[in-house]
């Protein structure tokens, strides 16, 4: 799991309208990638400069960018688009909470993209922005990665489609991508928690518990995420915007279900933490009990015993016991039989 992004001390008190970049340098180069959806056979081309844009214009198109650092990248883009500066400020501070705002002549969108790396079992965390504004869709992406890669591929074989239905469309196809992300993950880390809580019912022990422990922070850092993206994903749904077409309002709302499917599982499998977390305590608490029980019962066979044998150990002459030729094996005899009746006693009581 990715640290949680935290302000550097040389970002506090700059401008919200300076484009300057807040975050750790997770990219050498910054790549922009072009699709013109108007084209008879959308491609995926490559941009090297802000001035190849001025041909696209009055196009359909989807550019990302990957890598946040280029500031004078930036300043470029704005000028060029007409992007408001506070809105690319956001854009280059990946610590941002998940967030929607509307501007004059567009919709800016940001919100946490996660991917599962099964060979080191972990997940990783980036920011993710969209801005539509006119026919364009512009994302931002801290480093390149391939999760939007079935997206390309359905842009690239259902053209029409995407043309007919227009850049919203495609911000739609992206953000469900996103949030089908968290569905996959919490149900992978899901079937990893409750195997380890079958464990805990079965056999209670401090290997399961830090393991247990692990997920718990785990489910808390996705928590931290996908409860604010639920937010802005219940925002979109509300507002009414010029960016986003009627007809597509309807796959939005199929957005506020999977994110809600997402925060339930998330809900749920705390739940399941919290109980084995819980089972934990509640066995070991019963175990503590047990041996408590186990050793006030011997205690309290003895104390008789240990009577017995203060009052025979005392050193005065006129003790007649003393004389007995078998007065030892009556003692001893004496003892077990108090301490057998006893235990039978508590035996036929059920105290232990």
């Amino acid at each position: 799991m990715n640290r949680i992004p935290l302000k550097r001390q040389e970002d506090i008190g700059l401008s919200p309208y300076e484009l300057k970049f807040r975050g750790q340098h997770r990219s050498q180069e910054v790549q922009m990638t072009l699709f013109n959806i108007d084209a008879e056979e959308v491609m995926e081309k490559e941009v090297h400069s802000v001035d190849e844009l001025e041909k696209y214009h009055d196009k359909h198109i989807w550019m990302n960018i990957d890598g946040l650092h280029n500031e004078m990248l930036m300043s470029d883009l704005a000028k060029r688009l007409q992007i408001p500066s506070e809105i690319l400020s956001d854009v280059m501070e990946p610590g941002t909470r998940p967030q929607i705002e509307e501007f004059d002549n567009g919709l800016f969108l940001s919100i946490k993209m996660m991917q599962f790396d099964e060979s080191l079992n972990q997940v990783s965390i980036d920011n993710f922005s969209i801005i539509l504004i006119d026919n364009w869709i512009i994302t931002f992406q801290e480093e390149p990665n391939c999760l939007f890669n079935p997206v390309k591929e359905r842009l690239i074989k259902h053209a029409n489609r995407f043309r007919e239905l227009g850049t919203d469309y495609l911000a739609f196809s992206l953000l469900d991508v996103v949030i089908d992300n968290y569905i996959f993950i919490l149900g992978v880390l899901g079937e990893k928690i409750e195997d380890e809580d079958n464990k805990m019912v079965l056999n209670p022990n401090r290997e399961t518990l830090k393991i247990l422990n692990l997920f718990k922070r785990q489910l808390s850092d996705l928590g931290r995420y996908i409860k604010p993206a639920k937010e802005m994903i219940s925002i979109l749904v509300r507002m009414e915007s010029d960016v986003i077409a009627k007809r597509n309002y309807k796959h939005f709302k199929e957005l506020h279900d999977n994110i809600n499917q997402a925060v339930e599982l998330l809900d749920y499998y705390h739940g399941v933490l919290y109980d084995g977390l819980n089972l934990y305590h509640s066995s070991m608490s019963t175990r503590l009990n047990d041996i408590m029980a186990l050793l006030t019962i011997f205690s309290v066979v003895f104390i008789p015993l240990s009577f017995i044998v203060g009052v025979y150990g005392m050193n005065f002459e006129n003790m007649p016991e003393l004389h007995m030729p078998n007065g030892y094996f009556i003692i001893w005899g004496v003892m077990i039989l108090i301490a057998a009746t006893m235990l039978l006693y508590f035996k036929w009581k059920k105290w232990f």
